[in-house]
């Protein structure tokens, strides 16, 4: 990915009690090995604040993370007895997370603290890069409570593209986390 983003790799399996208001759509694991690892993961966004979470314990503030990854979801509605797995749907994802400072410690340029415009940036380039032109793509307002505030892109069809925003300081405080991280 370049940009001084590094990769990370995070397990699959998750808590639930990081899915407080999903308890219907998760994926459990029939026979977990603790109650850590219970469910199969809905979003990358846990996994990447807990990488962050390791790394700020460690003094290293300054953080750019992206991952690729499978998410799964359980739907009760499609839950049918000649095709069990239909109610299932694993769908891949790529999650991106900046906290800290953008530039600290240069000669040539003040310290600076990284913001969602960095992460916006980061996004519209990406974008870009894969041929989807500006007119192709329309911007609302997140509703996601993961959020404090976001932004949600979807295509001219309606169908959501990219979720982005502000940690909400609930997370934020779950982790133990003092800097905002950008999603």
């Amino acid at each position: 990915m370049g940009e001084g983003f590094n990769e990370i790799l995070n397990n699959s399996l998750s808590k639930s009690s990081y899915y407080e208001d999903k308890q219907d759509t998760l994926v459990h694991i029939m026979n977990p090995l603790s109650s850590d690892l219970n469910v199969m993961r809905q979003t990358l966004l846990f996994g990447g604040l807990e990488s962050i979470q390791h790394n700020v314990n460690r003094k290293r503030q300054n953080l750019r993370f992206f991952e690729f990854g499978n998410i799964y979801t359980f739907d009760p509605v499609k839950q049918n007895d000649d095709d069990p797995m239909q109610a299932y749907k694993e769908q891949y994802h790529c999650g991106l997370w900046v906290t800290g400072k953008r530039v600290e410690g240069s000669w040539a340029h003040a310290n600076e603290d990284s913001t969602f415009y960095e992460l916006s940036a980061y996004v519209e380039n990406i974008l870009r890069r894969i041929g989807v032109k500006p007119g192709m793509i329309v911007r609302k307002n997140s509703e996601n409570a993961i959020f404090s505030a976001g932004l949600t892109i979807e295509n001219r069809g309606g169908k959501k593209l990219i979720e982005m925003g502000i940690i909400s300081k609930k997370l934020q405080k779950q982790f133990g986390l003092d800097n905002p991280v950008y999603y």
